[in-house]
């Protein structure tokens, strides 16, 4: 069951992909140059031929001027914006590629700037992002539980379990998991 409840995302992903860049009014080709993503590749991403990267996701945020929690909740079964979201009906993405998996545990409210994300990278797993969704972004880390490392504007920052990171992203940043075991982290994301 697990792989149709991913499936159905991938799909409502896909679909909502093809809608913005409707919404844009963008060819393909267009996409395609202000993303620096190929034509193949966002192709094959709004027909769900392709589950998304997390790296490609943010790329596709940039340009459409939204944070990744705010696309996934956009595709998520909700009849709106709510006060209480029970862990049951928290969003899960998993990007396989990557060993990633991303919780929304507080869904962004469009009157409302902050969010909660609850992160786990498996043992080795190494995420990059070339730029923020949004620059000036505003980032608190918070390890729960194994070791992280983090780089954002050239430098190295490791956390290790308790330890909180604050910084404002406005060019490439990297998690890593540097332990052997899984990493589990919070994000505290506030729009600038």
């Amino acid at each position: 069951m697990k792989q149709s409840v991913e499936g159905e995302i991938d799909a409502r992903l896909a679909a909502r992909l093809a809608e913005l860049r409707g919404e844009y009014g963008w060819s393909l080709g267009e996409l395609a140059e202000r993303s620096g993503v190929s034509r193949s590749t966002l192709s094959r991403a709004e027909r769900a031929e392709i589950s998304p990267t997390a790296a490609l996701l943010n790329r596709l945020c940039h340009v459409y001027g939204r944070t990744m929690s705010r696309l996934l909740s956009e595709v998520e079964a909700q009849a709106g914006p709510v006060p209480l979201v029970r862990a049951g009906e928290q969003g899960v993405w998993e990007d396989r590629a990557s060993g990633f998996v991303r919780r929304s545990v507080s869904p962004p409210h469009p009157a409302l700037r902050g969010e909660l994300v609850e992160g786990r990278l498996a043992p080795g797993a190494d995420l990059a992002y070339d730029r923020p969704p949004v620059p000036g972004l505003e980032q608190h880390i918070w390890v729960l539980d194994g070791a992280l490392a983090v780089t954002a504007q050239e430098v190295e920052h490791r956390l290790d379990t308790g330890d909180c990171l604050r910084l404002r992203v406005w060019g490439p940043t990297r998690f890593r998991c540097t332990g052997d075991r899984e990493t589990r982290y919070v994000l505290a994301v506030v729009l600038p």
